[in-house]
């Protein structure tokens, strides 16, 4: 496969991936009476629309500048008017679980597809099984990643929705440092050389493709195909 294949065949299923969970935020609002995304068209499959310079292109770039084994973007968020919501909690937790959930859903389609693997084995057709086996990891990752509990991540909104009011209201208060502590979680351990960090990921993420391959009946050979 050329250098282009090889670079589109990571570049695709990241575009996927972060414009699907994008848009299933603002749909799953939508769902629970808040039309702001809607309004505001982010609920679209267009890239364009989710793209946030800093978060999608500057700081995975940075982090591998600092050699960090773990690489972190994100979109610009789709606004949500979370009192509009109805049911309040049930809402907050539903917007919040579409996301990671919309990427989950894409990463059993693409385990899916790769179960056809006589259309799509790797010495067929080698760039269409990278796109599916790169769009399999890097989704898992996302979803992975976004249910970490730390606010403004995903988790953390469902954490937030979990909690009782006074003590939901109270960790709330920790979104305002919430994505420079998510920043420093990943470039720290990289700049000191401390792993703990990355391989606590690495295993949550290979435990989710794992249980994905199995679930859409694929053998060991896919995953030591995708490892190799």
């Amino acid at each position: 496969m050329s250098v282009i294949g090889d670079i589109s065949a990571w570049v695709l299923p990241v575009i996927l991936a972060v414009t699907l969970h994008e848009a299933a935020h603002g749909w799953m609002a939508e769902r629970f009476g808040d039309p702001t995304a809607r309004v505001s068209g982010r609920v679209t499959f267009n890239p364009l629309k989710h793209i946030d310079p800093w978060g999608t292109l500057l700081l995975p770039g940075l982090l591998l500048l600092v050699h960090s084994p773990v690489l972190f973007g994100y979109a610009k968020p789709v606004p949500v008017d979370f009192r509009r919501l109805r049911p309040p909690r049930l809402g907050m937790l539903a917007v919040a679980a579409a996301g990671p959930g919309m990427n989950f859903l894409l990463a059993l389609g693409s385990a899916l597809l790769l179960h056809l693997d006589a259309a799509v084995a790797p010495e067929r057709a080698p760039w269409l099984y990278a796109n599916l086996s790169r769009s399999l990891v890097v989704n898992c990752a996302l979803g992975v990643f976004n249910l970490l509990p730390i606010l403004p991540l995903d988790g953390g909104r469902v954490l937030r929705a979990l909690l009782p009011e006074a003590l939901g209201a109270a960790y709330a208060r920790s979104e305002r440092f919430g994505l420079l502590f998510v920043i420093a979680l990943l470039m720290l351990p990289a700049l000191l050389g401390i792993t703990i960090v990355a391989d606590a990921l690495s295993i949550l993420v290979e435990c989710a493709v794992r249980a994905l391959l199995f679930i859409s009946g694929n053998d060991q050979a896919v995953l030591n195909e995708m490892a190799a």
